[in-house]
């Protein structure tokens, strides 16, 4: 009985130690696959090495419950142990995990890149750098803000840089009695002196029109006149800036008034 035993034991035993061998060689060759092929999608390095080294260790613990159950060893103990041990991480790292999801979405489809220019979770700023669990963002005011992933991959989310061009969307009111005519040709030709504006529509890029200017609505003070300049994102502030100052400026020295909004109180004296 003893010797049986000790044959069969021998030979699950030389079995085992086959499939660690093919099973080691097996876990080296697909960590390498996977490796290559995040490598070749653009996948960031902090990412693929990430997931390289989760796929290694499943890998290892499955090659590990297969050899257990060669040698004849109940493996539904460990199984279960490893099930109950996964759940109780995930359920004390739960924030964390949505966290790390999150990033990975965030690497994967890359929905910004490092030095886009966003606004996300109350926030605005450029992308200093994409980490696993938070995103790091400078404001303008040189203030640095960690955004948690989770929030930032499931919530709402502006990219000023995704696209090459953006349009400069202004107002201006004037008082009424004012010659519509020639206000709008005034802040036309102030839309094409500016060599930032782009005067002409672009190929690439169908939404791009030329320098617009248009009556709006009569408003209580005055009339309103919006103006569209397109041109390209990162000149986008300097031609927010320069229509607001050159306006204003041109068209006060023409004349023209801008009007602000006032209130008339009448008061009565009871006893007249």
């Amino acid at each position: 009985m003893l010797a049986q035993w000790a044959l069969s034991f021998c030979k699950n035993a030389l079995v085992a130690l086959v499939v660690y061998f093919i099973g080691r060689w097996l876990i080296k060759w697909l960590t390498r696959l996977v490796t290559k092929l995040l490598q070749r999608s653009n996948v960031e390095p902090s990412l693929y090495t990430f997931l390289t080294s989760i796929v290694s260790v499943v890998l290892w613990l499955t090659l590990i419950i297969i050899i257990v159950s060669i040698l004849g060893i109940e493996t539904s103990s460990f199984i279960a142990l490893f099930a109950s041990a996964g759940m109780a991480i995930g359920m004390a790292l739960s924030g964390t995990l949505q966290n790390f999801a999150g990033g990975v979405m965030i690497l994967l489809f890359k929905p910004f890149r490092v030095g886009d220019y966003i606004e996300a979770q109350g926030y605005a700023g450029t992308v200093k750098e994409i980490q696993i669990f938070n995103t790091i963002i400078r404001t303008p005011d040189a203030q640095t803000v960690i955004i948690p992933n989770g929030g930032l991959s499931t919530g709402s989310m502006k990219n000023y840089s995704s696209e090459p061009y953006r349009r400069v969307d202004l107002e201006f009111q004037f008082a009424y009695g004012a010659d519509y005519e020639e206000v709008r040709q005034a802040i036309l030709d102030i839309q094409r002196q500016q060599p930032l504006i782009l005067q002409e529509p672009v190929a690439d890029s169908p939404v791009v029109a030329a320098p617009w200017t248009g009556l709006k609505q009569l408003g209580d003070s005055g009339v309103v006149i919006a103006t569209r300049s397109w041109c390209r994102s990162a000149d986008y502030w300097t031609v927010f800036y320069y229509l607001n100052e050159t306006v204003y400026q041109q068209l006060r020295s023409r004349g023209f008034m801008f009007p602000f909004n006032r209130m008339d109180v009448t008061i009565l004296n009871k006893h007249e």
